[in-house]
């Protein structure tokens, strides 16, 4: 069964299991070096950016659910990307949205960051997902959440 990343509504189990009950939620995952676009209505895609990072939750989908998530997202392009997850980085299929000029309400951001608080996700993310910009971190805190250094002693 392929692996589907969802960094939209469908980031809450619940929402996934309303479109397709078969797929199975692994957990949270992220997708580095790539920020979230919240479009008009709680549509979303995404750009690269190095110093951010996209957060959702992965799935394990049958191949019949899949058709399902390509009819939800018609005109979108669907691509395979690695999603670093629990068990370690991992190819997921994600569909990206073309890039529209529109702008999100405020309730279009709401629903999204009540999706990532279903989802579990950090509470940064949310605050970006809220705000729509970088969330704050503590100066030394490391971008990604990787260790500062691999050297042990």
């Amino acid at each position: 069964m392929p692996l589907y990343f969802a960094f939209d509504e469908l980031m809450d189990p619940s929402a996934m299991a309303s479109l397709a009950p078969q797929a199975r939620a692994l957990g949270p995952g992220r997708l580095p070096r790539h920020r979230l676009l919240v479009l008009g209505g709680a549509r979303v895609t995404l750009k690269r950016d190095p110093q951010r990072q996209v957060e959702g939750t992965l799935y394990d989908v049958p191949i019949a659910a899949m058709a399902l998530l390509d009819r939800r997202f018609v005109g979108a392009a669907k691509i395979v990307q690695p999603i670093i997850g629990k068990e370690g980085p991992r190819r997921a299929v994600l569909h990206l949205l073309p890039e529209l000029p529109s702008s999100a309400s405020a309730s279009d951001r709401a629903k999204l960051a009540s999706a990532a608080r279903a989802a579990l996700l950090s509470s940064s993310y949310i605050e970006e997902i809220e705000t729509g910009s970088i969330a704050r971190r503590k100066p030394g805190t490391p971008l990604f959440g990787a260790p500062s250094s691999t050297f042990k002693r």
